[in-house]
């Protein structure tokens, strides 16, 4: 038994990165690990059953993925009653060093399309099938055969599901997030100065013109039931959200973090019946512009995540 748990536990932060490209939820993809574990024990307890297993990591990708599989299946249903807009749960981490955001060519690759809110956001688009190809093949270069095992198909319907997904992933009217810690660091710097500002046009030249504002509040908050779409609506509601925020003072505290592996902040302020509110915004930055904001406050998403510091000053700094 330990020998399988110290086997598991060194592929778990790989399939536990599968699940949640798949899911778009961190409780959900922990839970499907989780069920993969008791699968393996159950498959692999037997000493020549796991002798007959030459890629290990293969075998638990493969398991993983099928009951992710089955997990978007009926999330459809539950995705269509939600209330308002949805988003993921965030991965929130602390920044990097001071030398972090330096850019770095191995950085640049993994992150570009790979990463980000952007992407679990657009693949909410996919159909499940879809959705399993595209991450298995074109995120973690799992090859067609494999997929069409995991979905049960041939390796050619396999190839074609993920090709769907890739053309609904690269559609026009989807945000891009290509740019590494370092432009980010320089766009979203730009992009408080503007705000702070108060000035329209300013916050406009840091937005993209198709730029696209989502946010989650699963009922519990109110928030805009729709995206709102274009540099200058965009603009007009982000300097209304700022200007609601200034007015929470020292009750509004804030930290600069790193969300699904780009720069954002954690927002924490009491809501004026006495809630506690808690707010993680992230970004999507291409070609030197903001593509994307996303506003994430569902307290069922977010409650898991450590407090703020209450010294820290709103708005964060990078």
């Amino acid at each position: 038994m330990d020998e399988l748990t110290a086997e598991f536990q060194a592929e778990r932060a790989h399939l536990l990165a599968v699940a949640q490209r798949m899911l778009g939820s961190r409780s959900e993809a922990e839970d499907a690990v989780q069920e993969t574990w008791l699968r393996y024990v159950a498959a692999l307890g037997d000493p020549a059953a796991r002798a007959a297993i030459r890629d290990l990591r293969g075998w638990l990708t493969t398991t993983c993925s099928r009951i992710c599989l089955d997990v978007l299946r009926s999330a459809r249903v539950r995705r269509e009653a939600y209330p308002g807009q949805w988003l993921p749960e965030p991965t929130v981490r602390d920044l990097p060093t001071a030398d972090g955001y330096a850019p770095d060519p191995a950085e640049r690759a993994v992150r570009a399309d790979q990463l980000g809110t952007a992407l679990l956001v657009v693949l909410e688009r996919l159909t499940p099938e879809q959705r399993v190809a595209f991450v298995l093949h074109d995120v973690f270069a799992v090859p067609f055969a494999d997929v069409a095992e995991v979905l049960g198909t041939t390796p050619t319907a396999a190839r074609q599901l993920a090709s769907r997904g890739r053309r609904a992933v690269t559609a026009p009217d989807v945000p891009r997030h290509t740019a590494d810690l370092a432009e980010q660091q320089k766009v979203l710097t730009a992009f408080v100065a503007a705000v702070e500002s108060g000035e329209l046009d300013r916050l406009v030249e840091v937005l993209a013109p198709d730029v696209v504002v989502i946010g989650d509040s699963g009922g519990h908050f109110p928030a805009a039931r729709r995206p709102v779409v274009g540099a200058e609506l965009a603009g007009r509601f982000i300097l209304g959200l700022f200007g609601q925020a200034a007015r929470f003072g020292d009750s509004l505290s804030a930290r600069p973090v790193l969300v699904d592996g780009g720069l954002g902040w954690q927002a924490e302020l009491v809501y004026r019946d006495g809630r506690p509110m808690r707010m993680i915004t992230s970004f999507a930055v291409h070609e030197g512009r903001i593509t994307g904001l996303f506003n994430q406050l569902n307290p069922e998403k977010v409650s898991h995540l450590p407090a703020v510091d209450p010294g820290s000053h709103w708005p964060p700094r990078w």
